[in-house]
């Protein structure tokens, strides 16, 4: 019985282990998860070196891990063309109390004989400018901190004079000079406070002219030109940290909402020898105008000047000694003038106009004749010639190639959605020649050396993660493969992967809209597919591009709905930077809200015609601006738009900052009806579909303002909503652990739920 029972016994955990097994849902490595996007290593993307060009472009030098300490950062310098390495700073010269130093950036001296090292760095609006700085002599291996006496992590752009001798830095609002052999740090600048600003800019200069870095040694070194503001009268808006202690802590952000002066503006020059501070004399109320730009010429300043409407630019030739200054050129436009490059959203930074003719003309890129070109102008004002004179628009403008007789331009002429390098002659005349090989059909971006004989080219397309190669101009020969991202691509090649296709939509109102579409993996036409419409619509970015979006994996989770059963489209409306021409990208002026939401809204319906979309299971989504047009979209088509899901919206155009709305609106003072006709409270009441609100509480871009009030506008109507705030997060929602892979896991769930595919 005994022996009965236990063969039972036995035979029994052998069915209930083989019914388990059975019953266990075997993982599918093909299809992709949040998880696997979020949680894991699996599909981790390997982003380019930062490099600086040496030798004016035969060689450059990297961070690289030490293959001696383990963690540690070494600087390598790579030849060029035979791609020899030579460690030039070991992870052993960078020793402080055992621990090497983190180098998070680095700048050569103009001698090469020295490296400033940037490591320990804060975080000042945006990005990590404010940090620690140490020099190392490259001779001696001797490491020395900079600002000794000064509060850590204060420093701020810290760079070398063109004599090597000396290094001027930021630090708490005021600007400083120290000198390498003595170590004596010399206090520039006295009036440095949180609302007299020296040698660096306002949260509103940074987040809308990508203004850093505030000063600008002379090419003799015995001068520094450096922008002071004045943000006194800059009312504060006040966020609230709820979740730090137990007390709430206010956070005051000094923020110039739309119809408010800006910050008053100025220019000065520090001679270093004696201290002497020179105002440049610019004509305007500094309160009505900008200036946005400025840098040295000889011994000259060329300084930007735009006014409080963004609509003229002016140009001056200013001297230091004196304060003088004489108007160079001028334009203006009936929308707005760019001196900013939205393209591929790739211009983060404060570019110089490149110089020509020793010194005697500059290069302009305007959009003057009707298409973005580049304009060669005289410094005396005597004259202008057009170097890119031809009927479609330049992307982006690198630089001049070695012998001075080409210029390296990107374009895509035949083809918005695609970028390629190109040269053409810095005569104004001649062809467009296309450098860029056919096999790198998608998006391609340059980093040119100074002379002109090589760059880092880096590529992507709509399914394949960027590449990155050092090659040779103008024949476009790789030298070498810097990023493959070999593991991703292995990764995504195991996936079960959608078609991506590109086409163009015609709306009734005859706009011919670029768009993308990812369709279910296993299409088949005869079915009907529920589709997701990613959408963004304002002057900042063109979304319809064939490449590979890395930003938040957003290619990925594309995939992964797809494999779902959902078809994802982007278009691109008018006022997008695509390119098609000033019209195109100006029509939007004073019709944020109408013009763009129309767009869309019509080319959404010649869409909904395909047999194989089911117009009833619509849904539409996006962030900041793409959350304001997800919002109208829903609020001004309720017929089109069932499900939307809307992240960080400005829902109220009269809450965003001066800077940003009076270049695209107007003054409110004078047009109010337009910012009341393109916000979305305005269309509240129209609610009908299903609507999820998203924002962060830390939000200093979009306030959280914005979403209460929405949601008090939504209750008044008697609209029922869902909404996620998340606390202490800023715009991008990205800061706590976890938090993007719970935010994408919310908007899944939401999207499966209530627009659910087949």
């Amino acid at each position: 019985m005994q022996k009965k029972l236990k063969y039972l016994v036995i035979v029994g955990v052998l069915f209930f282990c083989f019914n388990t097994l059975n019953a266990q849902e075997v993982v599918d490595t093909s299809l992709l998860t949040i998880d696997s996007i979020f949680n894991s290593n699996e599909f981790n993307q390997e982003y380019p070196r930062d490099i600086r060009w040496i030798d004016s472009g035969n060689a450059y030098v990297t961070i690289e891990k030490s293959t001696t300490i383990k963690g540690a950062d070494e600087l390598i310098r790579y030849d060029s063309e035979t791609q020899n390495r030579t460690v030039i700073v070991s992870a052993e010269a960078l020793l402080v109390n055992e621990s090497s130093l983190i180098i998070e950036s680095f700048t050569l001296s103009p001698d090469g004989s020295k490296v400033l090292i940037f490591t320990n760095s804060k975080r000042v609006w945006k990005t990590n400018t404010k940090g620690d700085f140490w020099v190392i002599d490259l001779k001696t291996k001797t490491l020395k901190q900079l600002g000794t006496g000064l509060p850590a992590s204060s420093l701020m752009f810290a760079k070398f004079s063109s004599d090597n001798k000396n290094v001027a830095y930021v630090s708490q609002f005021n600007l400083y000079m120290e000198n390498f052999e003595t170590g004596e740090i010399i206090q520039l600048t006295k009036d440095g406070t949180r609302d007299i600003i020296n040698g660096t800019f306002d949260w509103v200069y940074e987040e809308e002219f990508f203004c850093k870095d505030g000063f600008r040694w002379s090419p003799d070194g015995k001068q520094i030109a450096f922008w002071q503001l004045d943000a006194s009268k800059i009312r504060n808006f006040l966020m609230i940290n709820n979740t730090d202690s137990i007390y709430s802590r206010v956070i005051p952000v000094q923020y110039p909402k739309v119809g408010e002066d800006p910050s008053s503006s100025k220019v000065g020059s520090i001679n270093t020898i004696t201290g002497e501070i020179i105002w440049m004399n610019i004509p305007g109320d500094p309160k009505q105008h900008y200036i946005p730009r400025m840098q040295w010429v000889d011994n000259q300043l060329l300084i930007q000047q735009l006014n409080r409407k963004q609509n003229q630019l002016k140009i001056y030739i200013c001297n230091p000694s004196s304060g003088e200054c004489k108007l160079s050129y001028s334009e203006s436009d009936d929308a707005w003038v760019d001196i900013i490059n939205f393209d591929m959203a790739s211009n983060w930074s404060m570019y110089d106009m490149e110089i020509m003719d020793n010194g005697k003309s500059f290069l302009r890129v305007t959009e003057k004749d009707g298409w973005r070109h580049i304009y060669k102008v005289k410094l005396d004002g005597s004259g202008e010639v057009n170097l890119t004179n031809f009927d479609a628009d330049i992307a982006r403008f690198y630089s001049l190639d070695n012998k001075k007789k080409n210029l390296y331009i990107n374009a895509s002429p035949e083809n918005s959605t695609q970028r390629y390098l190109y040269k053409i002659a810095s005569t104004g005349k001649g062809k467009l020649q296309k450098l860029t090989p056919e096999k790198y059909s998608g998006v391609n971006q340059y980093n040119i050396s100074p002379n002109g004989k090589y760059a880092v080219h880096t590529h992507t397309s709509a399914l394949s993660p960027i590449t990155v190669s050092l090659i040779t101009l103008p024949d476009h020969r790789v030298v070498n493969t810097l990023v493959i991202n070999e593991k991703l691509r292995k990764s995504i090649s195991n996936l079960k992967l959608p078609e991506v296709s590109f086409f163009e939509v015609t709306t009734e109102s005859g706009v011919k809209m670029d768009g993308v579409m990812t369709k279910p993996v296993n299409f088949d036409a005869n079915k009907k597919y529920p589709v997701l419409f990613y959408v963004y619509g304002e002057p900042f970015v063109a979304n319809a591009t064939d490449s590979w979006i890395s930003w938040y994996s957003l290619s990925l989770w594309n995939i992964l709905l797809a494999q779902q059963g959902y078809i994802i489209i982007t278009m691109d409306n008018r006022g997008t930077p695509c390119l098609k021409g000033r019209e195109w990208r100006k029509s939007i002026y004073r019709k944020i809200g109408v013009l763009n939401v129309r767009d869309q809204a019509l080319a959404a319906r010649e869409v909904l015609k395909w047999s194989f979309i089911d117009k009833e299971r619509t849904a539409v989504w996006g962030w900041s601006s793409g959350g304001s047009m997800t919002l109208n979209l829903m609020f001004q088509y309720p017929e089109i738009y069932k499900t939307g899901m809307s992240i960080a919206p400005l829902t109220n155009l009269l809450v965003y900052d001066n800077i940003y709305q009076e270049r695209y609106m107007g003054l409110p003072q004078e047009n109010m009806e337009d910012f009341v006709m393109g916000s979305p409270l305005t269309y509240a009441k129209n609610l009908e579909g299903n609507l999820l609100i998203v924002h962060g509480t830390g939000d200093d871009n979009v306030h959280y303002q914005n979403m209460e009030m929405l949601i008090n506008e939504l209750i008044k109507e008697n609209k029922q909503f869902q909404m996620m705030s998340y606390p202490d997060r800023s715009h991008g929602i990205s800061e706590g652990e976890n938090t993007s892979r719970h935010l994408f896991t919310l908007l899944t769930n939401y999207l499966l739920e209530y627009t659910p595919p087949n």
